[in-house]
């Protein structure tokens, strides 16, 4: 609760900063307060703590981990952003303060035990990005951007709201606690309008987390948007979708899975082959991360699937990999576009002469999307295909493997440009903070490959 409090309070700070025009105080006071928040994100961990605002909000475990990768994430890509902000607007608040709002709805999202709640926690996040990815008013395609995210948001986000009045008329309560004694109580008379309910409330939660075929707003928002602002999206905005997706069916819906679990299984699948197939064939490499990103949301939905008691942690190291190996794809890819103007492919052309601990950070980020042992995102596939397997999801994991096997074409095109072409990269100097989130994002990667013991067994 005192996280909440925190970075609700940090937004307001900072946006009085901007306007006393103390440009030089937002990213140290964003950063030391987003630190705080953590610290006391992390002293809630095993407290027990009872649900809070009459039961609408309960920070359990669950809350904790989540909020505290989520805020990790934010602290990284605000670290990257030291003079990126300064280059698009002279507002430079109204950046660290929106991000600071969405990630406020964030860990109300991670955090709910009420269905109004999950709806806030949703909106104010929305509503914060929507605002992001059309912040360079003078570019076309961040306009667009914006238009499509809104438009495609809101449409989703009355499939969620529908769904949510539908529960709420069969059970009488927004209450997750009341909704799973509704369901467990009747294991065969539960209302009709119950399960047309669930079904729109995946259709609006399979949007929000990017899966096929709710996908069509992910390609084109990720491209138009500023690249830090997609960098957030793609990471933090993802993992709480997953989480708020999880606690949802874990709480409420586990007894009605032979109800759901079809529907998610050809999502899962589809949003798979989507994905990775659609990524094979781009030539620009932020669009390749977009529909990359899809694909990883179908491995994710795996642990949904294969509802159980490995579901949490498999999600949970996934999300931690997936957000590492992200922020610095995103970061490296700031550097060669600031230098080259270009996001493509040959734009990478030779930076292993030209800055190897770019390309060697890059490269170890691609290993660990692709799944390559020694990575993180090796265990993290490792482990919801565990989830899968546990539930007997043998040609689930199978089809999965085909596809990874299809990602590492993708991925190793951008580590054949670096190394094994000819160089056109000129010397990208790197600043310190740059180095700082790199080393940062390449140690956990390394360390979560080579020994995942301490994060196996958070739950």
């Amino acid at each position: 609760m005192s996280t909440l409090i925190v970075i609700s309070i940090l937004a307001i700070v900072v946006l009085y900063l901007g306007l006393f025009k103390a440009k030089q105080a937002l990213l140290p006071i964003s950063v030391l307060g987003l630190v705080a928040a953590l610290a006391l994100a992390i002293m809630e961990w095993n407290s027990n703590a009872a649900p809070i605002f009459s039961g609408m909000m309960h920070f359990d475990n669950f809350a904790v981990a989540f909020s505290s990768i989520c805020i990790i994430t934010t602290i990284l890509v605000f670290l990257l952003s030291k003079n990126y902000f300064e280059k698009i607007s002279d507002n430079v608040a109204e950046y660290y303060t929106l991000i600071l709002f969405a990630l406020s709805g964030i860990i109300v999202m991670v955090s709910y035990h009420n269905l109004s709640m999950l709806f806030v926690g949703l909106e104010i996040m929305s509503v914060s990005l929507y605002i992001l990815a059309g912040i360079k008013r003078k570019d076309f395609a961040s306009n667009e951007a914006a238009l499509k995210y809104f438009l495609m948001g809101a449409f989703s986000t009355g499939f969620l709201l529908f769904g949510i009045a539908l529960i709420y008329g069969a059970s009488k309560s927004f209450d997750l606690a009341v909704i799973a004694q509704y369901v467990i109580d009747r294991p065969t008379g539960i209302d009709p309008i119950f399960y047309v309910g669930l079904v729109l409330m995946i259709v609006g939660l399979c949007f929000k987390v990017g899966a096929a075929p709710f996908h069509f707003w992910t390609p084109d928002v990720y491209e138009g948007a500023p690249t830090l602002i997609t960098a957030f999206m793609s990471t933090v905005v993802k993992i709480a979708g997953f989480a708020a997706f999880l606690r949802l069916f874990s709480i409420c819906f586990a007894p009605l899975q032979d109800f759901w679990m079809p529907t998610l299984l050809v999502i899962t699948i589809l949003t798979l082959f989507v994905g990775n197939i659609t990524a094979l064939y781009q030539s620009n490499f932020k669009r390749m991360l977009a529909f990359s990103s899809i694909s990883h949301a179908g491995y994710m939905l795996f642990a949904i699937v294969a509802l159980g008691a490995a579901s949490t942690n498999a999600i949970f190291m996934y999300a931690a990999a997936y957000a590492v190996s992200s922020i610095t794809a995103f970061a490296v890819l700031m550097l060669v576009k600031a230098k080259t103007g270009g996001e493509n492919f040959e734009d990478f052309n030779g930076l292993a002469k030209s800055n190897p601990f770019l390309a060697f950070t890059l490269t170890v980020a691609m290993l660990s999307f692709a799944g390559i042992p020694l990575t993180a995102g090796f265990i993290g596939k490792f482990f919801v295909f565990n989830a899968a397997l546990t539930q007997y999801h043998t040609w689930l994991v199978a089809i999965a493997v085909v596809n990874a096997i299809i990602g590492v074409f993708y991925y190793f095109k951008v580590i054949v440009a670096m190394y094994f072409k000819d160089n056109q990269t000129k010397q990208i100097a790197t600043p310190a903070y740059f180095n700082l989130v790199l080393g940062i994002s390449l140690i956990i990667t390394l360390v979560l490959g080579i020994y995942p013991g301490f994060i196996t067994n958070l739950f």
